[in-house]
């Protein structure tokens, strides 16, 4: 047994928490906020992310409160034609093991909250802010803001986008601006006509913009995310948004997506940011996770699925009562980074190539995605979605 301390309570601090816990370590979970929660709306989780929880101990509670949908529709935004739809039904499930679904966030996060406190090993300190580490004989030590050292057998940063442990480890300086523009919110289904609310993802691509939406929390809400590439230049995080301004930023949504965006009430903004992919995630017995070590863009539907995936492989590569960390953390680092890297590269080119193209390129990404069936779609998704891509390295402890 080991005294592991985790910067940041988020879906993969908790996560990581859990998984260490399970394998017998005592894991003390530092987080600056007061309250463990968590903002946000709607996320979608691959099968993978199910594998990954379903190690973990929690994958039927977050099951419980996930929408299991029938497809992935990908809309032309600016004709309002159906391009093409991925069914992720029986034959998808067979493939890769487990569904693909929707939830939000908060669905995801508080089976994983509930867990953590129920588990004896584990301790929640809220009011902790990390705000750097120190290493010495053998041992790690958070630094808290107030100057506080908390000291332990490692220290594993899951301190998000922003991460205090990543900018003393890798000191990459702030995070990439992406220039996109998110506007996010969620409405009550009984406020949306039926015919507006399928059981799928819908996306809607147009030139420099793209709208999503799909049901959440059961069913009873539907979670509207809708992006412009409008290179905004400083990062801002779940600031409101006017409802006129949102619609006034999506002039050419018509139809049945104009409808739904109209719906919302609400908006809270976000200005997307990423990094480059990284070698290094380990210093010592000090380590990275989630996005402190992958910070992704949306447009691969992966940043909470390789969170999970990052914690699973972690408590896996800690099993038992490793003399030595350090060797282990950094096959932990190599066991993820590849896989990260690709998931955010492809992430960035998929917000270019596929959601917001325009001229000829949209007419090419068009024909390209119709002529696929389902096989060649599953196909291109299977390095992601598929068994094979993530590798729990050990069996799931008891």
């Amino acid at each position: 047994m080991a005294e592991i301390l985790i910067a940041g309570g988020g879906i993969g601090g908790l996560a990581a928490a859990l998984g260490l816990a399970r394998r017998g370590h005592r894991v003390t979970v530092l987080e600056r906020r007061e309250v463990f929660t968590e903002a946000g709306a709607g996320i979608q989780l691959g099968p993978n992310a199910f594998r990954a929880l379903d190690l973990l101990g929690v994958g039927r509670e977050v099951r419980d409160r996930a929408v299991v949908v029938d497809e992935l529709r990908f809309m032309d935004g600016t004709t309002g034609e159906r391009v093409a739809a991925m069914p992720v039904g029986e034959e998808y499930r067979a493939r890769f093991g487990n569904p693909y679904a929707v939830v939000h966030r908060v669905d995801l996060y508080l089976p994983l909250l509930e867990a953590v406190r129920r588990h004896p090993g584990v301790e929640l300190r809220g009011r902790h802010h990390v705000v750097g580490y120190e290493q010495r004989a053998g041992r790690a030590a958070a630094v808290l803001a107030d100057g506080r050292r908390i000291t332990a057998d490692a220290l594993i940063g899951a301190d998000g986008l922003h991460s205090a442990v990543r900018r003393q480890l890798v000191g990459d300086g702030a995070p990439r601006v992406s220039g996109h523009t998110i506007y996010r919110t969620v409405v009550p289904a009984e406020e949306v006509p039926r015919e507006l609310r399928p059981n799928a993802v819908t996306l809607w691509a147009g030139p420099k913009w793209h709208f999503v939406h799909y049901p959440v929390s059961s069913g009873r809400y539907v979670n509207l995310a809708a992006t412009r590439d409008d290179g905004a230049a400083e990062a801002v995080a779940g600031v409101p948004a006017g409802d006129g301004d949102v619609l006034a930023a999506f002039p050419e949504l018509s139809g049945t997506a104009r409808r739904l965006l109209e719906l919302g009430r609400d908006w809270k903004a976000w200005v997307l940011c990423d990094r480059d992919p990284v070698d290094r995630w380990t210093e010592g017995r000090v380590a990275l996770l989630g996005d402190a070590a992958h910070p992704m863009l949306q447009y691969a539907a992966q940043g909470a699925c390789q969170a999970v995936e990052d914690a699973v492989v972690l408590a896996g590569l800690l099993d038992g009562c490793p003399a030595d960390f350090e060797q282990r953390l950094e096959k932990y680092g190599a066991a993820r980074r590849e896989r990260t890297a690709r998931v955010q590269l492809v992430a960035r080119e998929m917000g270019r190539r596929l959601y917001h193209a325009a001229g000829p390129a949209r007419r090419e990404r068009n024909a390209m995605l119709a002529s696929m069936a389902p096989g060649a779609m599953y196909d291109e998704v299977a390095w992601l979605h598929g068994r094979e891509g993530f590798d729990p390295a050990v069996p799931e402890a008891g």
